[in-house]
């Protein structure tokens, strides 16, 4: 993008393999990464009581005051060893689906854009894409399963036909 970094904050529930983005910057600090938190604990309500563990790694930008939000929610912090990323290889793997199958295709423009394609693929990895250890289902599965011998499908575009979707006719 211009030859800019531009930083992405997701959270992985393990259990699930949803993904959430909840946010894009080029410019990240601790205060933001820490209002980001809230909005997530937010954003997940109810079910935040469930979560008992976050891992992180140990970038700067995960200040006391990260900390703090999810201690307060009375989710345990650990952190990564250093130098060792396969100790948290779900967001590791994460990041090479996305680059693989999203960024990597897409020429990005502007500041927003970012956000934009990684909302919308978000929402198709969550709710589309089949999961190995999910036994070939998305972590938010359509409600209907369509019985693909007797069925009319419609194939629908997402990110301007980079990833295809597949659903029943009506």
């Amino acid at each position: 993008m211009l030859l800019k970094r531009i930083y992405v904050l997701f959270f992985i529930e393990l259990a699930t393999r949803q993904v959430h983005v909840v946010g894009v910057t080029a410019h990240p600090t601790g205060a933001w990464v820490a209002q980001q938190a809230r909005n997530l604990l937010m954003s997940l309500d109810h079910r935040a009581d469930e979560l008992r563990f976050l891992l992180r790694d140990r970038d700067a930008k995960f200040t006391a005051a990260f900390d703090a939000v999810f201690i307060a929610a009375g989710i345990n912090v650990l952190r990564t060893p250093l130098k060792a990323p396969s100790a948290n290889a779900f967001a590791e793997r994460w990041v090479g689906t996305i680059r693989r199958e999203c960024t990597d295709r897409i020429l990005i423009v502007g500041e927003r854009h970012p956000s934009r394609v990684l909302t919308e693929y978000t929402a198709h990895y969550n709710g589309h894409r089949p999961h190995r250890s999910l036994d070939q289902r998305p972590p938010n599965p359509p409600t209907q399963v369509v019985d693909l011998t007797a069925a009319r499908v419609q194939r629908r575009p997402i990110l301007g036909g980079l990833i295809n979707e597949y659903t029943q006719a009506a």
